[in-house]
């Protein structure tokens, strides 16, 4: 049996595509993002419901191994944009030094 309903996948297939998921991917990765394996996940699961398919549920197949592989790997390999502080700095409740030039 799939981990989730077969809708659920064409869900996520259908946001993956959609043109505001797309341009915040971009923004964010620098990349559009590749709904391909949302795809094959429904499909893989369309033939479960149908077929009992085999190829949809043994360890090469797709549904069991999917979610998991796409939610660990969201995010890796991006470095910080900077580095985090371990604490605020000795002068953060000075003013601001805006009207003074460089």
């Amino acid at each position: 049996q799939p981990p989730r309903p077969c809708e659920d996948y064409w869900g996520e297939w259908k946001h993956c595509r959609g043109l505001r998921h797309a341009f915040h991917h971009y923004y964010a990765h620098g990349e559009l993002p590749s709904c391909g394996r949302w795809r094959e996940d429904y499909e893989a699961c369309r033939a479960w419901e149908r077929h009992r398919a085999a190829a949809a549920q043994v360890p090469p197949g797709l549904l069991r191994h999917s979610p998991a592989a796409r939610g660990c790997s969201y995010g890796e390999g991006y470095a910080p944009v900077w580095t985090l502080r371990k604490r605020p700095p000795p002068d953060w409740y000075l003013p601001l030094d805006q009207d003074k030039p460089n």
